[in-house]
C-alpha cells in the first residue's frame, strides 16, 4: 500500500479466505473497498450460500455516507445483455449469463450497486478476464453505489 494511504487506513479486516474490506478515511470521506472472491462453479452449494451472506453482512456494515467499491473474482458471467438487471448491469459485457452471474445481478440489485465495468464498453482485450484454450470469459467485476457514480 502506498505509504500516503497507510496513514489512511483504519481498518483492515480478513473476514475469510475468499472476503476482505479496508476502511480508509482520505480527507472527509471515509472509503470501504472489499475484496471477494466467489466460490467457482462446481463447489458445494453451502460454501456458495455462505460466501454471499459473509459478503452481505460486509455490506450491510456500511453506513450508506460512506462510499463502497468491491473488486473480485466473481466466477460468474453476467452476459452481455442486461434484461431485468438494467439499473446494475450497463448492457456491456462479454457472453452469456450464468448461475453465478444471476447471483452476483441478483446481489447488486439487492444493495443498489451498479457493476461499474459493464457501464462502457472496451475493446475485448480489456474486457477477457479469463483466458482457457478457447475459453474467454469475463469473470472479474467492481461495483460501487449507484449514488456514487458519477
Amino acid at each position: 500500500m502506498y505509504r500516503d494511504l497507510r496513514e489512511s487506513v483504519v481498518e483492515v479486516r480478513r473476514v475469510h479466505d475468499r472476503l476482505m474490506f479496508i476502511n480508509l478515511v482520505i480527507g472527509e470521506s471515509t472509503l470501504n473497498v472489499v475484496s471477494a472472491y466467489a466460490p467457482q462453479a462446481g463447489l458445494d452449494e453451502e460454501v456458495k450460500r455462505r460466501f454471499w451472506e459473509s459478503l452481505d453482512e460486509v455490506v450491510r456494515s456500511i453506513p450508506p455516507a460512506e462510499r463502497l467499491f468491491i473488486g473480485g473474482d466473481f466466477n460468474g458471467l453476467i452476459g452481455s445483455v442486461a434484461g431485468d438487471y438494467g439499473e446494475v448491469h450497463g448492457g456491456f459485457d462479454f457472453g452469456d449469463r450464468n448461475g453465478g452471474g444471476s447471483s452476483l445481478l441478483d446481489f447488486a440489485k439487492a444493495f443498489e450497486l451498479v457493476i461499474a465495468n459493464s457501464s462502457f464498453p472496451k475493446r475485448e482485450k480489456h474486457l477477457v478476464t479469463f483466458r482457457r484454450l478457447i475459453v474467454k470469459t469475463q469473470i472479474d467485476y467492481l461495483l460501487l453505489r449507484r449514488c456514487d457514480r458519477g
